[in-house]
């Protein structure tokens, strides 16, 4: 399954970061397994860890967590 069809493209733009989820983790202040969750898509970050996660990978939530035709996440 791509990485955006689940609705985000946080391992696309981790990976083109050259970034492990640890790292990522570490990065942004939470575990490796939340970044393997919320990457999976089985996770919704809070907005802070949503701002900090698209900081970090140089770019925007909307971006990051975009939204599908009808306008639902």
């Amino acid at each position: 399954m791509p990485e955006t069809s689940r609705g985000n493209k946080v391992r696309e733009l981790r990976k083109q970061a050259r970034l492990t989820q640890a790292e990522l983790g570490t990065a942004v202040g939470v575990s490796r397994q939340s970044i393997v969750s919320t990457e999976k898509g089985d996770y919704a970050p809070s907005v802070y860890l949503a701002l900090r996660l698209a900081r970090t990978l140089g770019t925007t939530v909307e971006e990051l967590f975009p939204l599908n035709p009808e306008g639902l996440p």
